[in-house]
């Protein structure tokens, strides 16, 4: 399987440029770093992480691989062609460890699906979507818990709609843009465009799974035992940058940093910030609830998802993950 596409735009660039000017090459040490899909919302900390230069200060080099899926992201980091993944879905993972492999959680970072479901204009509720096709991420995918979890209280049950499988965000946009299907769960900024466009927003993931985390970052266990300082460094940052997007006082410089990384409308994007801080959709502290990772287990244990035990110990990195109640 190939490495993956990586972002060519103009800003990546000049962020290049500007961590060569704070930290010699030769001293910038490498880290792979896996995310999902294209530029959004979910990957905030990491840009920040880079216009501000709290990567540089660290004498860090991320090498961004854009990967078309979290399942595909998981492979990858598996087999070690990744060092680690940042802002990736937590469900790939988790099944992941369950079967055998050698990767772990070692942080929540978004503790809620900031998901919404938008649908093609002529759709204006649940009941029309009775016989259509909606765009997920996967059969396995935590898209389909959260497509389920909204659909049922609003009088959907599998099967009266068909899904088909896109692993991005992105992908699963230009479905919709396009006519190929007749609704997708979209991550901001998204599906503020898509709501901006005439598509019908038919409601918010948050609203029916709070209790479920979505993101977080996850390595490989034999890269995180030889290179310790650097994960520490890694995650480090990630906190600096969580913290900074948390301050109020730095939304209309976080838009900027989010607008010109993802290349998208800024009124969407300032949108996309205002929801995301208004829900304090990022996880802060840097550690992760056992009653969120467990709940996470325990759904994906119900559909069959889990075959072993859901003791949290198994999923993390002891002497690095830091748990909570």
């Amino acid at each position: 399987m190939g490495r993956g596409r990586r972002p060519r735009n103009a800003f990546v660039a000049l962020l290049a440029v500007a961590a060569m000017a704070v930290a010699p090459a030769a001293t910038a040490e490498p880290v792979t770093v896996g995310l999902v899909g294209a530029i959004s919302s979910t990957h905030w900390p990491i840009y920040i992480g880079l216009a501000k230069g709290y990567f540089a200060a660290e004498d860090l080099q991320p090498d961004l691989v854009f990967i078309q899926s979290s399942a595909a992201l998981v492979q990858q980091l598996t087999g070690g062609s990744l060092d680690l993944a940042l802002s990736t879905g937590l469900a790939d993972p988790l099944r992941a460890i369950d079967k055998g492999s050698p990767i772990a959680i070692v942080r929540i970072e978004m503790q809620a699906p900031p998901y919404a479901l938008l649908a093609k204009p002529a759709i204006k509720g649940w009941a029309d979507l009775k016989g259509k096709t909606i765009s997920i991420g996967g059969p396995k995918d935590i898209t389909r818990i959260y497509l389920e979890r909204m659909a049922v209280p609003n009088g959907l049950k599998s099967g009266d709609y068909d899904t088909v499988f896109a692993g991005a965000t992105s992908a699963r946009f230009s479905a919709l843009q396009s006519g190929a299907v007749d609704a997708a769960i979209l991550l901001p900024p998204f599906n503020f465009y898509a709501e901006s466009a005439g598509f019908t927003n038919l409601g918010l993931t948050i609203d029916y799974a709070k209790e479920l985390p979505f993101t977080g970052t996850v390595l490989g266990r034999a890269w995180a035992s030889v290179r310790k300082a650097t994960l520490d460094k890694v995650l480090s940052v990630n906190t600096k940058s969580m913290a900074w997007f948390s301050d109020p006082a730095n939304r209309a410089e976080a838009i900027k940093i989010m607008v010109e990384a993802s290349r998208l409308k800024e009124e969407d994007i300032a949108r996309s910030y205002d929801f995301l801080h208004k829900n304090a959709f990022f996880e802060t502290s840097g550690k992760i609830s056992r009653t969120k990772l467990g709940a996470l287990l325990n759904a994906l244990k119900g559909l069959g998802d889990i075959g072993g035990s859901t003791d949290i110990d198994r999923f993390i990195l002891p002497g690095v993950t830091e748990l909570t109640d």
